[in-house]
């Protein structure tokens, strides 16, 4: 899972993301209104956006507004100091989801961050290809029926790869939803990833679980 830290408080940014990546989420930080709007409403790449409200250039209720005017369906957590009824109220009808009062603690942020996480009833959280087993709550991954260990990039670029559902993933979406934004021009860390997979997952004598689409990316091989 990939969040959008937007803070202009670098002793918190760098609290936020440092405690978030221990957790296992990854995580692109914005010190400005303006850069956390245009990563917001140009990438597409993020599964929540944790917003402060007081930003410089452009608040965090315009991002929220902006990104709901471009129907942009991801939850939003807004972080502030305000805590008036008319505040909230604000917060939540320009589009957020919550709003979690500063000073706060680690454990309910991330208690929070679950919570607008936590899959709708109708999203598969399994898939099934072939023996291949992957299971999105509890991050395991089983070959006939034998874990399979996976490292953490390893299991994400596997589980958004089976998400597609056999769709193509192109490289340089593989590079923004996996690995940073601002990642090197070089993507053959992609093909490292790709290989370590095949060689835990494949079957001698069968087609690779995950197939190549020479110059633009992969996809699941159904």
């Amino acid at each position: 899972m990939k969040i959008l830290v937007v803070e202009d408080e670098l002793a918190i940014a760098n609290f936020l993301k440092e405690g978030l990546e221990e957790e296992g989420y990854m995580i692109d930080v914005a010190n400005t209104g303006k850069e956390g709007l245009q990563l917001a409403t140009e990438t597409n790449t993020y599964d929540l956006l944790l917003l402060d409200w007081m930003l410089p250039t452009v608040s965090g209720i315009e991002i929220c507004k902006a990104v709901r005017k471009d129907n942009i369906e991801i939850p939003i957590l807004i972080l502030t100091a305000k805590d008036n009824v008319e505040d909230i109220v604000l917060g939540l009808n320009s589009g957020a989801n919550d709003y979690l009062k500063k000073p706060f603690s680690f454990e309910e942020l991330l208690a929070r961050i679950k919570v607008l996480l936590r899959p709708k009833q109708s999203e598969a959280q399994v898939y099934e290809m072939g023996d291949i087993v992957l299971n999105a709550n509890n991050y395991a991954v089983t070959k006939a029926g034998k874990k399979v260990a996976l490292t953490q990039k390893e299991f994400a670029l596997l589980e958004y790869l089976f998400r597609k559902n056999g769709k193509v993933c192109r490289r340089h979406r593989i590079i923004e939803k996996i690995w940073d934004i601002h990642f090197d021009k070089d993507d053959s860390v992609i093909d490292v990833f790709i290989n370590a997979l095949r060689r835990k997952l494949d079957t001698n004598g069968k087609p690779s679980i995950i197939e190549t689409i020479r110059g633009v990316g992969y996809r699941i091989n159904n």
